[in-house]
């Protein structure tokens, strides 16, 4: 499914957010490292935290499908040569330590919850063909209003930042993490600060 078609009405075209609170001002527009192929769970297209799609419109080079089963990734895949798969796993390669000569020229990304973006890999094999690659630990994630089970579990868009960054250091993706800081500020706003100390304690 493609992405430009889960605008609705009263909500901005580019980044789904409410008209008044649109954020598009605040996204950058930059070149990606390295193409990235992001395949999102329908029910992340709809969450209000929609990182990915954050991610799509803030860097260049990137796609979004939205869906379970993708009939046309085989091909899509056949047109890289070297294309990898950003999912952690025992046979999973660290980004960065491989060579120049096993750098990509496609990262595929699955965007949902744990069970969901299994689940993506279930119903499209073909993903399981691809080299593994997982990030190296880092900081704690930015997303305060998660409780995520590991704590180096980051979001879509965090984790394709600093994936881009592993892949070319000289640059700032940074930029690409303003709309998403926002989005949490005005999340955190809606629900009260209090509720929100209340439910997410360890968060600063």
């Amino acid at each position: 499914m493609n992405a430009s078609l889960l605008s609705r009405p009263g909500r901005c075209a580019q980044c789904q957010r409410p008209l008044a609170r649109c954020l598009c001002p605040l996204i950058p527009s930059l070149e990606a490292a390295c193409p990235v192929l992001i395949l999102q769970h329908p029910s992340e297209a709809r969450h209000a935290l929609n990182t990915a799609r954050l991610a799509y419109l803030g860097l260049k080079g990137t796609e979004l499908w939205v869906g379970e089963q993708f009939e046309e990734l085989g091909a899509r895949l056949a047109q890289a040569h070297r294309p990898v798969l950003l999912f952690p796993g025992p046979q999973a390669k660290v980004a960065g330590s491989t060579g120049p000569e096993e750098k990509p020229d496609l990262i595929v990304v699955p965007d949902g919850t744990w069970r969901k973006a299994r689940l993506i890999l279930h119903r499209n094999p073909v993903l399981q063909t691809l080299p593994y690659w997982m990030l190296p630990d880092g900081e704690a994630s930015r997303y305060r209003l998660r409780k995520a089970p590991d704590p180096q579990a980051v979001s879509t868009l965090e984790a394709i930042v600093r994936l881009m960054q592993i892949m070319e250091p000289e640059r700032d993706f940074r930029p690409l993490l303003r709309p998403f800081e926002q989005l949490i500020e005005e999340q955190i706003q809606a629900m009260g600060l209090d509720t929100y100390q209340r439910n997410y304690p360890t968060s600063r």
